[in-house]
């Protein structure tokens, strides 16, 4: 389920949903939040959401294009949400990933 007409949060976020559907990858933008923090009670306090949803390859996908010094706190989320989630299968998707992908992109497209 491609979501085309999505509102993306970032640019970065709409080139690689174009990319996933230049290759035929289904994918949906933020379909699901995950509670990663609870309160003395057992209350969610605090959520992920993760930017894809590849459902052919049950995988989420999070894509940064932050500065590494700034991607602490998006590792803390991610650390979290694989302690209380071990199950969810996700991959984070650096700005250095991202330069890669969509270099790689461009000169498919030049060729």
């Amino acid at each position: 389920m491609t979501e085309s007409r999505a509102a993306f949060a970032h640019a970065s976020e709409a080139e690689l949903a174009g990319l996933f559907d230049s290759h035929r990858i289904a994918w949906s933008y933020e379909p699901r939040r995950f509670p990663i923090r609870f309160d003395g009670r057992g209350r969610a306090c605090e959520f992920f959401t993760p930017d894809f949803y590849l459902p052919e390859y049950d995988l989420y996908v999070e894509l940064t294009v932050a500065r590494p010094l700034r991607n602490t706190r998006k590792n803390r989320k991610l650390r979290l949400l694989r302690a209380h989630h071990p199950h969810v299968k996700i991959k984070l998707l650096t700005r250095r990933d991202a330069e890669r992908v969509f270099a790689g992109r461009a000169q498919g497209r030049a060729a």
